[in-house]
């Protein structure tokens, strides 16, 4: 799988970010909630990021800066 990041929320590694696959899905950096009260399949976890994460993520796309 090709990784490629879109937004992140600082330049180190180890912040919430989005990234795009060469399979055409998102991958999601975040933290990982643990008082969220929802019964996720074995398969699937959840995380959670900032708001200003995805506003990001939008105006970059509208400029068409994404990829």
């Amino acid at each position: 799988m090709k990784v490629s990041m879109l937004v992140s929320t600082c330049d180190i590694k180890d912040c919430p970010t989005i990234y795009a696959t060469d399979r055409d899905t998102l991958l999601v950096q975040g933290e990982v909630p643990t008082d969220h009260g929802l019964e996720l399949p074995a398969n699937e976890g959840i995380v959670e990021i900032p708001m200003q994460l995805l506003f990001d993520l939008i105006r970059k796309a509208l400029r068409g800066k994404l990829v």
